[in-house]
């Protein structure tokens, strides 16, 4: 049986294949983009904005920073405590055209010894937990390799 594939935090992404995005919102005012979305106001302290649209954010920036997490997180982070502990990699990435930098793991088999500062990468989706019912996914970010869209 197909387990059923749930966004860890609904509206944040969506999509499948090349259209997968991370999903922001951009004031009509002042044209800034946020991520986390918002749908309340502008979380620019200079602009009064109340009107959001929904905008797909790029798939492709460049790593702004770096580490890996060598512990277990304390909770609310989902982990089975019965497993192994398996050290993760953070990337934050910086989406030129949203000036905005955006974090979130490498995908599976990617270590810091993978990565360095500036180096092109892209969004693909990730599975942060599963269960018997369901895969909890979320996004990840992977080295561009030569050749790839």
């Amino acid at each position: 049986m197909a387990r059923e594939r749930v966004p860890v935090v609904a509206g944040w992404f969506g999509g499948e294949g090349e259209e997968f995005r991370l999903t922001g919102t951009r004031c009509r005012s002042c044209e800034a983009v946020f991520f986390p979305r918002e749908d309340a106001f502008c979380r620019n302290p200079e602009c009064g904005g109340r009107e959001l649209d929904e905008v797909p954010l790029a798939r492709r920036g460049r790593v702004w920073s770096y580490t890996d997490g060598r512990y277990r997180p304390p909770a609310p982070y989902v982990c089975d405590p019965e497993r192994e502990w398996q050290p993760y990699t953070l990337v934050a990435v910086e989406l030129a055209a949203e000036r905005m930098v955006v974090l979130g793991q490498a995908a599976p088999g990617v270590g810091v010894a993978d990565l360095a500062v500036g180096m092109e990468v892209e969004l693909v989706p990730g599975v942060l937990n599963e269960d018997e019912e369901h895969l909890w996914m979320t996004w990840h970010w992977r080295p561009v390799t030569e050749g790839a869209l």
